[in-house]
Formats: structure tokens, sequence, C-alpha cells
């Protein structure tokens, strides 16, 4: 998936903090929002998930009724994958996709882009296979979740230490970089704190941005 380490001493943990009652309430929001966007992007079909870790993401997909493939750089994450779920899985690099032009409908990437060490790249990878276009799932830096990672990560190094978030407008101009003139994108970002209670807009500072992307 990336440079940084996802070994067995954190894939067995990695959906950990889905289970704690903040991170239901993330994860339910999440998906509410890319459900939302994904549907920007045709009927459900076939879908890559590039970097999906245990499955998380990749199981609830398949059960929006997408045909999901998952794929991994990080033996230890397709290991728990498939203790968790019964769909297919790939060991394979998001720089260099051992997948065929135009092979999947969508391809997603959720939570993942952070910790590419070429993130430009990956993205000229998930368009080369995505006929449609592509769903992107990715924590805003301009959040205040961001904030307090880049905190926790200074204080006592995590997988948050070395990773790259990226706020709305960047993560657009990457998107529109990386697919060329024309795209059809539409991003919202969501995961307030309880203070602020907002949703909608779109608004650039929740903590999760959602972005959906297809040719014009």
């Amino acid at each position: 998936m990336s440079d940084i380490s996802f070994d067995e001493t954190i894939a067995p943990y990695y959906e950990s903090w889905f289970e704690t009652p903040a991170g239901k309430q993330a994860a339910r929001r999440e998906k509410a929002l890319l459900q939302r966007l994904l549907a920007t992007l045709g009927p459900p079909g076939t879908l890559l998930e590039i970097g999906c870790g245990t499955g998380y993401f990749s199981r609830w997909l398949a059960e929006l009724g997408w045909q999901v493939t998952g794929l991994d750089l990080s033996l230890s994450m397709l290991w728990q994958a498939r203790s968790r779920g019964e769909l297919p899985l790939v060991l394979g690099d998001a720089l260099a996709l051992p997948c065929p032009d135009n092979s999947f409908e969508v391809v997603a990437i959720i939570t993942a882009l952070e910790f590419f060490r070429d993130a430009p790249a990956a993205l000229e990878q998930a368009w080369r296979v995505a006929r449609r276009g592509l769903l992107l799932g990715v924590l805003n830096r301009l959040g205040p979740l961001a904030w307090l990672r880049r905190v926790q990560g200074k204080l006592r190094p995590n997988i948050y230490s070395e990773a790259r978030f990226y706020s709305p407008g960047e993560l657009h101009s990457l998107v529109e970089e990386s697919g060329g003139p024309g795209l059809d994108i539409h991003w919202d970002t969501t995961v307030w704190p309880r203070w602020l209670p907002l949703e909608g807009g779109p608004l650039p500072w929740g903590a999760f941005i959602g972005l959906a992307a297809r040719d014009g």
C-alpha cells in the first residue's frame, strides 16, 4: 500500500476504533457521504478498492451491491481481510496495479491515499483501470481530527506520523491533474466535532473528505 508499515502489530487492531462509540458514529457519517457520492458514478458494478486494508469498507461496498475486489500491499492486512469476509483479494502495489486498463467500473481509495509515497502516481494508476470514475475518502488537513493526529504523531510516533493529509482543494487538484481536464467532480466533508454539528455544503472543515470524479 505504501512506505508506511501496516504489519502484524497493527493489522489485528486496525478496525478496533470502528467498534467504539465515536468510531461507529464517524463510520456512519462517512458511509452516508460516500454512498451519496457513489450514486453519481452510476449503478453498482465492478469496483476495485485500492489499499483495502482489513476490508472494512470493501465489505460495506459489497453490501451495497458492488462486485468488490480488494487490493493491498500488506499481507498482514489481507490476512485480516480474508478472516473477516469472502471477497476477492489481491496483493499489489497502488503504484503498479496488476490490472488491465479499464478493468473495473469504479476504483475506490478510502483512508489510504494519505499513506501512499506517490499519491499522483497512484491516482494515475486508478484512472487507468477505471471505466467510470473514482471514489475517494481522505482525512481532511483542515479538520480538527487531522490536527489531533499530527500532535499525537509528534508525541508518540504512530501510523499517522508520516501520513500526508489533504485539504478539499488539494484533493480536487490532485484528481483533476491525474485524470485530465473536463472531469465531473463532486465533494463534501463530514464528521464534525460534537460542538459543531454541521452537515452539507459542501463545507471544507469536516474531518473526512469524500470525493467522486468521472469524465464530464
